[in-house]
């Protein structure tokens, strides 16, 4: 064996001479708390990673690295951080050290527990156990008082701040603080420019709105609606004396009050269509009365004056009726005579309202904060959400962010009335807008932010605004069910239907006229009504609730045809709306049975009671009308029936007869009925079935 070399003496000798310690130990001694500067950071160095996170590496294995390569990133240390005097801080007592803003929650209540304990990176149970603590018993999607929330803020380290002026829930800076859009100012007289007006036209249907604003267009917009009547809102913009017109044409049927209403809202001059051969007709009293409400300027454009039956001072007369008084009779109301396929009075129609703009004056900033109304929404194939819109101030340019109702989006396409691609829309301009996260309701107003991110946060704090109001009134509604399910009459016949139209507007219109068919008997509940085409989901829904699906201007998807087959679901595809209407009210009327209506045909009084074989017969004098034998027949004693069933058997003397008449005698029997007396008075009746109403 070779001779053992003698050992070295030096430090790495006495490490070895020393006794043998525990991993527990030379850990703890690895790390004793050094003195320098210089060595804290050679202990740091040795004990955690570049990031900050402890290493894997045993320690104690470092202790068998040789001195010097474990003293040189010591060593190296050493040299270039030198040992440094304590610094001693004086921080005076007025000085108050700023709070970080990751420290304050500012929320808005409704505070839910949830949302809360995310706000402040912490687990549920957490906030759930403080609430127990203070006797406070809520579940996690409940919401809880701002004292509460301050005190469980106030637990955990944060500065709990109730939010004002802020909108978003959540934890802010200053400067993240996203304000609920504030009405239009009025703008200072410098920044105004002239604007197009935007005038409505409005009457009873088929007195020609829509062929006026053909001749205005020269083109043939009534070609393409069904049964040549206007089914929605349409904007239009034309050009006269070098000055554009913005003109809007509502339906005049008169399930489209609402949508007339909403055309009077946004719009500066309202046109009253009156056909000069039918004069003022219900719809026509309607319009006027939106216009009135909305404090509108009224000019009225008697139509098809051409016609050999037109009357137009019989409208004249008619229009003093409903207090507006033309200008030559007397008041202040402007006429014109016109005629659609002639071209009568269409120049004069666009020059008094050129002139009447000029009047009103209307200006409008194209540099301010864009808004615009939205006046009609649809889904479209291949482009989802859209919306007709007319810009009331500013300028909606594209790629600009925006908040409407709910919902947020951003402008990725604008199209104008001739179906040409713009870059931008100025005020009065009618424009197709794309680039809504969900679909508009008709009347939501589009209002330009300042960013995709600000408009992200109020849409989401508007949601859930929504879903707990959403909330409160389904707790509300399902109590109420609770304590009124008992009712004193028979329950109604239900017809569930899922309504499917081409735009928004026509969803409202149409499902409003079916809700105001009155009826005690029969409830229309929609389970589902939108814009767009039939679907899969649809058919699905239809299935499993045994409703009628009605279609309005759409069509169906190919995957939808195949499960209606499939699941036995009916539908219903329309153009026109007055045959929706009329189905949904026959479909009403055939969930009611025939109601089973008892007419009386005639009495006869017992005078004697005869025993027969197997029971006893009463021998009858007919009082009034007649006796069948196959009639109904009860038994009346006094006021109070006895019996009541099928007669079996009807003579006269020993003959059996099939009727017998007033002022003579007659033998009867009535199924199994034996008791008779004298007095009693035998009843005869027909049933027959009667159709119900609604």
């Amino acid at each position: 064996m070779s001779e053992e070399k003698p050992k070295e003496k030096g430090k790495v000798l006495d490490l070895i001479d020393q006794p043998k310690k525990s991993r527990r130990q030379r850990q703890r001694d690895s790390v004793e708390k050094p003195e320098t500067l210089a060595d804290k950071k050679a202990a740091a160095l040795d004990i955690f990673d570049e990031n900050g996170g402890a290493k894997k590496t045993n320690l104690a294995k470092k202790t068998k690295q040789s001195g010097k390569d474990q003293l040189a990133p010591i060593s190296k240390l050493l040299d270039e951080t030198p040992e440094e005097e304590p610094l001693t801080e004086v921080i005076s007592e007025d000085d108050t050290p700023e709070l970080s803003d990751d420290k304050v929650i500012c929320i808005k209540p409704p505070i839910i527990v949830s949302e809360l304990s995310d706000l402040m990176g912490l687990k549920v149970f957490e906030l759930m156990k403080d609430l127990i603590a203070l006797e406070i018993f809520v579940a996690p999607h409940q919401a809880i008082e701002p004292d509460i929330a301050e005190k469980l803020c106030e637990n955990h380290g944060f500065v709990f701040e109730r939010e004002k002026r802020a909108k978003g829930a959540g934890v802010h800076k200053k400067e993240e603080i996203i304000e609920e859009p504030v009405a239009a100012e009025e703008e200072p007289e410098e920044t105004l420019v002239y604007r197009a007006p935007i005038i409505t036209f409005m009457g009873h249907v088929d007195h020609g709105k829509t062929s006026l604003l053909d001749a205005f267009r020269k083109s043939r917009i009534t070609a393409n609606e069904a049964g040549g009547i206007t089914q929605h809102i349409n904007a239009y913009r034309i050009d006269h004396d070098g000055k554009p017109i913005t003109f809007l044409d509502t339906p005049g049927h008169a399930i489209f009050s609402s949508m007339r209403a909403r055309g009077a809202d946004i719009t500066d001059i309202v046109v009253i269509v009156i056909a000069a051969n039918d004069g003022i007709m219900p719809q026509t009293k309607e319009a006027i009365a939106h216009a009135k409400a909305a404090n509108k300027t009224i000019i009225v454009a008697i139509n098809k004056c051409d016609l050999p039956t037109a009357d137009p001072m019989r409208v004249k007369t008619q229009l003093m009726a409903e207090s507006l008084n033309p200008v030559d009779l007397g008041g202040d109301i402007e006429t014109v005579e016109v005629s659609a396929s002639t071209g009568k009075g269409i120049d004069e129609l666009l020059d008094l309202l050129a002139l009447q703009a000029e009047v009103l004056e209307l200006k409008a900033n194209p540099k301010a904060n864009a808004r615009a109304v939205v006046i009609e929404s649809r889904i479209q194939q291949g482009q989802g959400p859209t919306a007709t819109v007319i810009v009331e101030t500013g300028t909606l340019t594209q790629g600009e962010s925006f908040i409407c109702g709910s919902g947020e989006g951003k402008v990725k396409s604008l199209f104008n009335d001739l179906n040409e691609k713009v870059k931008s829309a100025g005020p009065a301009t009618p424009v197709e807008l794309l680039g809504f996260s969900e679909l508009p309701s008709v009347g939501d107003e589009v209002v330009v932010m300042k960013n995709s991110k600000a408009a992200k946060k109020l849409s989401d704090e508007r949601k859930t605004e929504v879903r707990t109001e959403s909330l409160s009134a389904k707790q509300k509604t399902r109590i109420e069910d609770m304590l009124f399910q008992v009712g004193d009459g028979p329950k109604k016949a239900v017809l569930s239907l899922i309504l499917k139209t081409d735009v928004q507007g026509s969803v409202q219109a149409i499902k409003g006229a079916i809700e105001d068919i009155q009826s005690e008997k029969v409830e229309c509940r929609f389970l589902h009504a939108a814009a767009g085409s039939v679907t899969e989901t649809d058919i699905m829904l239809a299935s499993s609730s045994d409703a009628i699906i009605m279609g309005f201007n759409v069509k169906v998807e190919g995957k939808a045809v195949k499960a209606a087959k499939s699941e036995g679901v009916q539908i219903k595809l329309y153009s026109i709306v007055y045959e929706l209407i009329d189905t949904v009210r026959d479909a009403m009327l055939g969930l009611l049975e025939p109601e089973t209506r008892e007419t009386v045909i005639g009495h006869a009084d017992v005078k004697q009671v005869f025993k027969v074989h197997k029971g006893f017969a009463a021998g009858c004098y007919v009082s009034d009308g007649k006796i069948q034998r196959t009639s109904h027949a009860r038994v009346m004693r006094g006021k109070t029936p006895v019996f009541d069933g099928k007669m079996s058997t009807l003579r006269r003397f020993k003959d059996e007869v099939k009727e017998v008449k007033s002022g003579t005698e007659c033998g009867i029997r009535l199924g199994q009925f034996n008791e008779y007396e004298e007095g009693d008075v035998i009843e005869c009746y027909n049933l027959h079935k009667v159709d119900q109403t609604l």
